[in-house]
């Protein structure tokens, strides 16, 4: 059978408005979305990392009602200019509660056929093993960060390679870790967050 454009134009218009929005806004997180886990080290934590998931949106400060529009779906995040270029803005949530039940729920219905799902199924993975507490233990901690690695490229923007991180994670754990000189770290900079370094940008990937 051929093309029927008027059957096809009924199902459009069949979309509720807040179903056509919510449409819209995942072609907006599939060019400028970004989901990331960022692994940060930290001098006062037991096992010398911890992971902090988050999800953003970044546009020209001009489109900044693309961001208001994701705020007022999602309920939740800020809106702040990107480091070092604030005629960008980035909208970033890192509540784990709001990503686990509104952010996941969203990348599950609405970004199925997204060329990064694979990322997002990745970013649900982890968010899942934060809710059983895997991330307060040796081996649920480096558990999430394989899957972090795992994701955005491989982690090849990460700035620590991931048998390193992995070593710090697990030293006193595993009885055949090899030792390691302890690594310098340094004390939280980036404000509003949990303080720390962090091993990687947010990034969004085609």
């Amino acid at each position: 059978m051929g093309d029927n454009p008027t059957s096809a134009g009924n199902q459009q218009e069949s979309l509720s408005s807040e179903e056509q929005r919510r449409w819209f806004l995942a072609g907006v997180i599939e060019g400028e979305g970004s989901v990331y886990v960022g692994i940060k080290s930290h001098p006062t934590v037991p096992l010398g990392f911890f992971a902090q998931p988050g999800f953003s949106i970044t546009q020209h400060c001009v489109r900044r009602s693309l961001l208001e529009l994701a705020r007022e779906e999602f309920g939740a995040g800020s809106i702040y200019p990107k480091p070092g270029n604030e005629s960008v803005l980035v909208y970033s949530i890192h509540s784990r509660p709001v990503l686990s039940t509104v952010i996941a729920p969203f990348l599950g219905r609405y970004m199925r056929f997204s060329a990064r799902r694979d990322n997002f199924a990745r970013f649900r993975d982890i968010l899942g093993l934060f809710a059983m507490g895997a991330h307060r233990q040796p081996a649920g901690l480096a558990q999430i960060v394989e899957i972090a690695y795992a994701m955005n490229l491989n982690g090849k923007q990460r700035k620590r390679p991931l048998q390193d991180v992995l070593d710090r994670i697990l030293r006193g754990h595993t009885p055949d870790t090899p030792a390691r000189g302890d690594e310098m770290v340094r004390p939280p900079r980036r404000r509003g967050e949990l303080g720390g370094t962090e091993t990687t940008q947010p990034l969004s990937v085609s």
